[in-house]
């Protein structure tokens, strides 16, 4: 059993949970996960690249470090690695990120729409409107550049032509966040095919963001 055997098993259920859910197909998508660092070298455990979630073992899960270093593991790591890097860096107190292509909220970013704060739980549990990243090339700095833009201090974004990022404290919040995100986004393109969408109320709003930033800023 390795140093990290329970963190890399948290990934591996995580993806092959992600898999059965449909939040991607094939081997698209990404998990990882913090790890306390090692010394001065901060890590995480990051899903391999081009692998289908039924297939992969705890094995094929990798330890880096932020400077996409080898830590365990011999496989190449997501392309997406530089993008769960620059989150943790930005974002001190999320330990799991997720990125999904799940199909309404790709189909939402492919139209070049961003959701507003439409639900309570979106407010709550999100922090309000879902942002879409302006579009970049997959493992581009430029990606993370325009994620971290969207993203600011909220658990969700959209990224243009491409699909969605959750992220929070706990894998579990993390993926519940992926899952809710798709939610919303059914939620929001079928009250558009309604033709009519209304927002929260903008008292309801400021309450339930203050709610959300309460909760975050007490677990850093």
């Amino acid at each position: 059993m390795t140093k990290w055997h329970d963190e890399k098993r948290q990934v591996l259920e995580a993806s092959r949970k992600m898999a059965e859910k449909g939040l991607v197909v094939g081997t698209s998508g990404n998990i990882s996960l913090r790890l306390p660092p090692m010394g001065d070298r901060e890590l995480l455990a990051i899903t391999p690249t081009s692998r289908y979630y039924d297939l992969i073992t705890i094995d094929d899960i990798q330890v880096i470090d932020f400077e996409v270093e080898p830590v365990e593991g011999d496989l190449a790591p997501s392309v997406e690695t530089m993008l769960h890097i620059g989150i943790y860096q930005a974002r001190k107190n999320i330990n799991a990120v997720i990125h999904t292509h799940s199909t309404f909220a790709s189909a939402i970013s492919v139209a070049g729409l961003e959701i507003p704060a439409i639900l309570d739980d979106q407010v709550t549990f999100l922090g309000g409107e879902i942002r879409l990243a302006e579009y970049a090339i997959s493992g581009s700095q430029e990606l993370v550049e325009n994620v971290l833009a969207a993203l600011g201090e909220r658990n969700a974004v959209l990224l243009s032509n491409h699909g969605a990022v959750g992220i929070g404290r706990t894998m579990r919040e993390a993926f519940t966040a992926c899952e809710l995100v798709e939610k919303i986004a059914k939620v929001y393109i079928s009250a558009l095919a309604l033709g009519k969408v209304n927002l929260l109320p903008a008292e309801a709003i400021e309450v339930e963001k203050a709610f959300f930033a309460m909760l975050h800023s007490s677990s850093e």
